[in-house]
């Protein structure tokens, strides 16, 4: 198992986690910001399912160092903007998520895998796909 890291998301304005007791796998956020006051983002929605950091494949890890030092990118759709068609997301203003491609090594295109941030929340908001939106799952950085 790899020991949790902890890196600067130079991208977003961080908001302080906190853990919230017994809620199994869901975190409660400081509702600070943008949208204080208004419940958003009080708790990750339960329907979307967490994974651990260190299972990710290693392009996984190689994005979100790109993401972290805020590129360059190796494909110009990185860094764009996340519509959130498929709903599968909380939902949020237009702009808010941002899509990166994780290489999918032996593909000739960009493959299925992607991350996708949310502007507010740093290391805390980012999701996972690796089937081209069909599911997300929340990046956990904790395991």
């Amino acid at each position: 198992m790899k020991t949790p890291r902890s890196r600067k998301f130079t991208r977003s304005l961080l908001l302080v986690p906190l853990l919230a007791a017994g809620l199994s796998g869901t975190a409660a956020y400081a509702d600070t910001g943008s949208h204080a006051g208004t419940g958003v983002h009080a708790t990750v929605d339960a329907a979307i399912p967490p994974i651990c950091e260190s299972t990710l494949p290693s392009q996984a890890d190689d994005t979100i160092a790109l993401i972290d030092k805020g590129g360059p990118y190796p494909y110009p759709q990185d860094g764009t903007v996340f519509d959130n068609r498929e709903g599968l997301l909380p939902q949020e203003s237009s702009g808010y998520y941002h899509e990166y491609t994780v290489k999918t090594p032996g593909s000739s295109t960009r493959g299925a895998r992607r991350i996708i941030t949310s502007d507010d929340l740093g290391h805390d908001g980012m999701y996972w796909t690796a089937d081209h939106y069909e599911s997300f799952s929340t990046i956990d950085f904790s395991c």
